[in-house]
């Protein structure tokens, strides 16, 4: 509750919300211009969020509760906030991204479909008789993360790295991307938001919520759980 009515304040601090239906704004003393610069700021945070905001309606929500005549309660409103942010707004997101991976498929005759979801081009095969299959195979991989717009997020070859992880510490969505390819294959893998970082996001690679990724994927070396068992 205490961080629905924090985005309530929020909002009822943008300018420019009065019943004056003029684009001018009436700025006639310093209080006004601070209220409009607060205003900015909200907006352009607004913005951020979702660019298709209906400000008009943001608006009205603001002189209703200036003028005591607000549509619904604080209880109601708080209800409808956490549905949409929680419910709604994710499976609206989750469309929009099944529609873009199917729209990508068909871009390319390279291009293929996982059924969870996953749009993929094998781009170098590698060796069929290594492939990753058990959870404890470990994987000696370098890749790239590449966001919606293929602009670079994380590359190992910048870093010089070979990466060793096991198949069972990988994101869903990367262990059935490696299991695409053998050894020495190479593999571009679209990603499904919630196989990758989900809800939540990376803070370390700087990854939003919610992001549809790209993974340029190379496996260098496996070794294979049940081989170095026998050792």
């Amino acid at each position: 509750m205490q961080k629905f009515l924090s985005i309530a304040i929020i909002l009822a601090m943008i300018a420019g919300c009065s019943n004056n239906t003029s684009n001018e704004a009436k700025i006639q003393q310093d209080t006004d211009s601070i209220a409009y610069v607060l205003g900015m700021n909200v907006g352009l945070n607004l913005l951020k969020m979702d660019s298709t905001i209906n400000i008009e309606a943001v608006c009205r929500g603001i002189r209703d509760v200036a003028y005591d005549q607000p549509m619904m309660t604080l209880e109601e409103a708080e209800t409808f906030f956490l549905g949409y942010m929680n419910h709604t707004l994710p499976e609206k997101a989750i469309a929009m991204e099944e529609q873009l991976l199917i729209d990508l498929a068909k871009t390319s005759r390279d291009y293929a479909r996982t059924r969870s979801g996953i749009t993929y081009a094998v781009r170098t095969l590698g060796n069929q008789e290594r492939i990753p299959t058990a959870s404890r195979d470990s994987l000696y991989l370098r890749y790239r993360i590449l966001s919606l717009d293929k602009q670079e997020i994380y590359s190992s070859y910048e870093q010089g790295d070979t990466i060793r992880v096991r198949l069972l510490d990988m994101k869903n969505g990367l262990q059935e991307s490696v299991k695409l390819i053998g050894e020495g294959g190479k593999v571009e893998a679209w990603i499904p938001s919630q196989l990758a970082y989900g809800t939540e996001g990376d803070t370390t690679f700087n990854i939003a919520p919610n992001a549809t990724l790209c993974f340029e994927i190379e496996l260098v070396k496996l070794d294979k759980y049940a081989e170095w068992q026998r050792r």
